[in-house]
């Protein structure tokens, strides 16, 4: 898994939101993302999560994620092992790759046009941000997350829904066979 310097260094570069810049994040670290997730859900016990404190949850978690990285024994820079660990996390505890677009307070809308395509809108300019979703089944994963929440439901009988997030965001959601070229997404912030 040698990268060129280059490379590296554009993986490491960060927006202003808090999203990578530069290349796509490459195949390889989106399977390193899936297999250290897949090895923490073996690794924890779901049924003490639910009952400890969420701060002191994340806190251990990020440790157990660190020694899954360990494991791997894969050369990561000090970046790199952050960005899997945040990445990991948000995608067990919130929405996944949109977590830190939802963070950034600057952003008044997000659209998901399918899986390898998001766009944000920020002081009244939209623009296309470097964040992906692993395909058509992580985003569906994601969208059902977010209405199941609330006690909705999106399922090829339900097409569309529209809801609204804890923080009175407005969320609208189409997938297939509505959708044509797979799920989309958007999000209106309150």
């Amino acid at each position: 898994m040698a990268m060129s310097l280059k490379t590296r260094l554009q993986e490491q570069q960060i927006g202003t939101a808090g999203v990578r810049a530069g290349v796509r994040e490459s195949n390889e670290m989106q399977e390193m993302k899936a297999r250290v997730h897949k090895k923490l859900i073996s690794k924890l016990d779901l049924s003490k999560l639910e009952k400890a404190d969420p701060a002191t949850v994340q806190n251990d978690v990020k440790k157990v994620i660190g020694t899954i990285l360990d494991e791997e024994n894969v050369p990561l820079s000090g970046l790199e092992r952050e960005n899997i660990q945040n990445d990991v996390l948000n995608e067990l505890f919130g929405l996944g790759p949109l977590e830190p677009l939802l963070a950034d307070k600057t952003i008044s809308d997000i659209l998901v046009n399918g899986y390898r395509s998001v766009f944000i809108e920020r002081r009244g300019k939209l623009e296309k941000v470097d964040v992906t979703f692993r395909d058509d089944s992580h985003l569906l994963q994601i969208i059902d997350r977010i209405v199941s929440r609330i006690g909705r439901r999106v399922d090829e009988s339900s097409p569309m829904v529209d809801a609204r997030l804890p923080d009175g965001s407005r969320v609208n959601a189409i997938i297939p066979p509505l959708s044509i070229d797979g799920p989309v997404l958007s999000i209106r912030r309150f």
